[in-house]
């Protein structure tokens, strides 16, 4: 097919698939997906880092043991959301558009972090209490199971061909910071409030900042593009969402585990964001206040890690071998990790949090664009939600609740024992995985997407062809 070239010159072929999709990228777009993510995950781990300060509080018991449980059980709540949502409103963001879903997903999370922060205590407004925190957790959940999905795809989207390693890797950046963020104000009113402070207010105080922080996530988000490679597959792919989802498992089974495999090693995160200063304070007697300064500390590493592998991994060519190496790491470290925790002193402990941060930063920095790759864009958030947020419910949300179940047992090393069995699996899976890291400019984020180069001929077509009739 030939159309007149602008000048009228002569008949010229249409643009090719790598001039179609270079398009120009404002900077909004990855201010919104990173900004937009960091407050999704900040108001997320809050909850994990704080329910055994606020347990007392809103979820009392006869014993602060008992009190705690309830807590992490309302925090696991949002895990058994996650998957529904997952499967639900992924292929909403495939049908009509990531920018929507994203918008949505961040309301949602700053909407349930408000509540946590406003809800009366126990004794104020009785049963009332643990029921809004409840109603909190499923909207979080809901949001959360639309986000990581949604924020990769747009990511990795909008990266240019030979970026798209390092801008995948921001995603994971921005929940680093986030838990970061959360661990770190965490730390400050540990520090700086008397313990019976912290316990009645001063936990609030967070979870409203999350809040707020939702609203300039929201405006921000509002204001972002669409990416491309949707509009593009939007042209051709006209099918429901229901029928998406049906096409996804019926045509990709493969990408599917191999997702799953690339998001499971998320117990282990979940259990070093979340539970590993609770794990420290129950079992060597550390205080809350130097548990968390020194998880800040190890917390940094993996924020500086992340990018760096991100942006190696386009500059090497070489994707699946982050993870290889990540996940190695892990399954060598965490027993003798835990082990050192035997041993009093702050520094051993910021050596035991840094360690385990560095071999999760390795693992996490090249696994989102390694999903977005291995999906076209029709099924691509459909893809990453289904498999992504199913292995967090089953891995990441009990992860705090399996490592307090062990240490109330008098087994805590267990705990190291249990992520190695499944980080171990992973690993063999990853051997599976194709390398979609290239040094050539890929015109499609997938290995291959026609559709999306059929929707940019299409719509580059048919701008020629408007301009050509314009006086």
């Amino acid at each position: 097919m030939t159309t007149n070239s602008p000048d009228g010159s002569g008949p010229s072929s249409p643009p090719g698939p790598s001039e179609v999709l270079d398009r120009p990228r404002r900077p909004v777009n990855m201010v919104a997906g990173t900004i937009g993510h960091f407050v999704e995950w900040y108001d997320w781990y809050l909850y994990g880092l704080l329910s055994a300060v606020f347990a007392p509080q809103i979820f009392p018991s006869h014993s602060p043991f008992a009190s705690l449980m309830a807590a992490l059980l309302t925090y696991g709540i949002g895990f058994v959301i996650r998957p529904f949502s997952g499967v639900i409103v992924s292929p909403l963001a495939d049908r009509y558009g990531r920018r929507a879903i994203l918008t949505l997903s961040v309301s949602g999370m700053a909407l349930g972090s408000l509540i946590i922060a406003l809800t009366p205590g126990y004794g104020t407004i009785g049963y009332a209490a643990p029921i809004l925190f409840v109603v909190a957790r499923i909207l979080q959940g809901i949001s959360a199971g639309s986000e990581q999905q949604s924020a990769i795809s747009f990511m990795v989207e909008h990266a240019p061909p030979n970026r798209r390693g390092l801008f995948g890797s921001i995603s994971n950046m921005a929940s680093g910071l986030a838990t970061l963020a959360a661990t770190g104000a965490a730390a400050i009113l540990a520090t700086v409030l008397a313990p019976d402070e912290l316990e009645a207010w001063g936990w609030r105080i967070p979870f409203l900042v999350g809040g707020l922080l939702g609203v300039v996530g929201l405006v921000l988000r509002a204001r972002a593009d669409e990416t491309s490679e949707f509009e593009a597959s939007s042209l051709v792919d006209k099918k429901s969402a229901p029928a998406r989802m049906l096409a996804l498992l019926r045509e990709h089974p493969k990408a599917l585990l191999q997702t799953a495999a690339l998001s499971a090693p998320a117990v282990a995160y979940y259990t070093w964001a979340t539970f590993l200063p609770t794990y420290a304070e129950l079992t060597s007697g550390r205080d809350k206040s130097s548990t968390l300064v020194g998880s800040v500390i190890g917390l940094t590493l993996l924020v500086i890690v992340v990018p760096i592998c991100g942006a190696l991994s386009d500059r090497l060519g070489q994707r699946k071998i982050f993870p290889i190496v990540g996940a190695a790491g892990m399954i060598v470290l965490f027993y003798p990790l835990l082990l050192l925790l035997d041993r009093p002193g702050f520094w051993v402990y910021v050596v035991v949090a840094a360690s385990g941060w560095l071999v999760l930063g390795i693992w996490q920095a090249v696994y989102p664009t390694i999903q977005a790759e291995l999906f076209p864009a029709s099924v691509r958030v459909a893809g990453i939600g289904f498999s992504h947020q199913l292995v967090i419910a089953i891995f990441g949300g009990t992860a705090p609740l399996i490592a307090a179940a062990f240490v109330g047992a008098g087994q805590p090393k267990y705990v190291a024992l249990y992520m190695i069995v499944v980080v171990a699996v992973c690993l063999a899976v990853y051997f599976t995985l194709p390398e979609t890291g290239s040094k050539t400019l890929r015109a499609t984020v997938a290995l291959k997407d026609l559709e999306v180069v059929e929707g940019e001929l299409e719509e580059a077509t048919s701008r020629t062809q408007t301009k050509r009739s314009l006086p």
